[in-house]
């Protein structure tokens, strides 16, 4: 039994000995009700081995939680956080990293950028993966792969590729800069004549057309981080896009993705920008998409076209920085980043809208006059801008859907060779200096971070190449070749020609 022995003290009082002999007592008389009951037979020390068998269980729990929280992640692209990315199905925190091309690569914050990493990192080795800190992978159901990248065509373009454009030296050059700045100063110098003395269809016309300058010379390498390898330079530059009515943040959500995805059948924003008043993916004749007014579209797309400076400038979407096609294809764009730019997009395109459209009235006065001669300026801005764009990729022989051989055997296919196969060059260098090297769209999209100046270097050896592994480039010496078979292919596109059994779809090279 467990009990409290009455013990002598020979040098306390007897007083006091009585008292702690009645408290010893008391003590024992509890500790026998509490260790002893006529119901339980209990060894003299199963209390304690209880206490220790409590002690080690929460010890375990303890433990089992610790090796919960240091357990790798396993999770869905859906529920990446804001500030995370997924690159070949690891996940990457970006709170702490210092990007060496900026804050840009915030702008994907919440999303798979496998592709989009790869497309601008054309040195890219596991060195450069480990600078972020990785928190967890994805679930390999949850990703479908439709591209494959480190084939034997892109090996080998990019070594003959970088024999001529060294590494660290894909930049801008002074002749860049030099162009770059002259469409500036012109645009400056019209701009101010527009805001200062007032509009007039002639200043109109030459005004929208260099604002357009601005959008194929200047933000289109900035905003692909191809101008500078200064991050600073790339990020003043890219404002370029919104002092012509657009939105440099905008512009990369929806460019971007189409630069991953080029003419995929569902993740090219801008296969389906257009529709429904046109169409310029070819789709079957019983598609939902079709509508009978694409019959037409061969003479009607270039008028459609003159609105796009319209749909621009008063696009809610600058409220937001939501670009919608780039979310109809499953791009989250609800990150910090994104919202902490809102409040320059807007007030920015407060800023043009009151130097272009404001002004004028404010200087001549309210007129239908007045009136058209902005309609004018936007016209002649979205006539060239747009139209250039359209060359691009819908032309006759265009591959208008490079990853349906991975949907039908589960293979992804080559990232470069479908960037190729979807892309067409036209001219050469004079069209280049006019066009911001956009007439080089084979070249552009293989090295979408390389500045346009040194295009026109690199073509000659990118078509040896991709003639050496069979890879269709698609290349028309006039640009006015190029538009007669962007017509032709929009014609049929719109008619279902090449959906019928009699047609026989004209080829692309001339």
């Amino acid at each position: 039994s467990v009990g409290c022995r009455p013990l002598a003290f020979p040098s306390i009082s007897s007083k006091r000995s009585s008292h702690l002999h009645t408290y010893c007592n008391s003590i024992s008389q509890a500790c026998t009700h509490t260790f002893i009951s006529p119901q339980t037979n209990m060894a003299p020390n199963a209390e304690l081995r209880n206490r220790k068998k409590t002690a080690l269980a929460g010890e375990k729990m303890t433990n089992a939680a610790g090796d919960e929280a240091t357990r790798p992640r396993v999770d869905s692209v859906k529920n990446l956080k804001g500030h995370e990315v997924v690159i070949d199905n690891t996940i990457y925190d970006l709170t702490d990293f210092q990007h060496p091309g900026g804050d840009s690569v915030l702008l994907f914050g919440g999303n798979d950028v496998t592709v989009q990493y790869k497309m601008v990192h054309p040195y890219h080795t596991a060195k450069h993966l480990e600078k972020m800190r990785a928190v967890g992978k994805i679930n390999d159901g949850d990703v479908q792969r439709d591209y494959v990248f480190d084939t034997p065509f892109e090996r080998e373009i990019k070594r003959e590729v970088f024999k001529i454009v060294r590494r660290g030296r894909e930049f801008g050059t002074w002749g860049y800069f030099a162009r770059a700045f002259t469409y500036i100063g012109i645009m400056a110098t019209l701009q101010y004549l527009w805001v200062t003395v007032g509009p007039s269809w002639t200043l109109a016309i030459f005004l929208g057309m260099s604002q357009a300058s601005i959008g194929l010379n200047v933000q289109h390498d900035a905003n692909h981080g191809a101008a500078s390898k200064k991050p600073w330079v790339n990020d003043i530059l890219g404002f370029g896009a919104d002092f012509i009515g657009g939105s440099k943040w905008l512009w990369m959500e929806q460019h971007w993705t189409h630069h991953a995805y080029t003419n995929h059948a569902s993740k090219d924003p801008d296969s389906f920008s257009a529709e429904p008043m046109m169409a310029f993916n070819d789709y079957p004749l019983d598609h939902p998409n079709r509508r009978f007014w694409h019959r037409f579209q061969g003479f009607t797309f270039l008028p459609l076209l003159s609105f796009y400076w319209l749909s621009s400038v008063f696009n809610v979407q600058i409220l937001d920085l939501e670009q919608r096609g780039a979310q109809s294809v499953g791009i989250r764009m609800d990150n910090d980043f994104i919202k902490s730019r809102r409040k320059y997009a807007i007030a920015i395109r407060l800023l043009y809208i009151y130097w272009n459209i404001v002004c004028p009235f404010l200087t001549t006065g309210w007129s239908w006059t007045t009136l058209g001669q902005i309609l004018l300026l936007g016209v002649a801005e979205s006539l060239t801008l747009a139209s250039l764009f359209a060359l691009s990729h819908n032309f006759e022989g265009s591959d208008r859907d490079p990853t349906k051989a991975a949907r039908e055997s589960g293979e992804p296919v080559c990232w470069f060779k479908s960037q190729v196969e979807t892309s067409s060059t036209y001219g050469g260098f004079i069209s280049g200096a006019l066009t911001g090297g956009l007439n080089f769209q084979v070249e552009h999209h293989l090295f979408p971070r390389m500045s346009s100046a040194w295009y026109p270097y690199i073509a000659p050896t990118v078509r040896e190449v991709c003639k050496k592994h069979g890879v269709k480039y698609a290349y028309y010496p006039w640009v006015w070749q190029n538009f007669i078979s962007t017509v032709k292919y929009m014609h049929q596109a719109g008619t279902g020609a090449n959906w019928n059994e009699l047609a026989q779809p004209l080829k692309g090279d001339l």
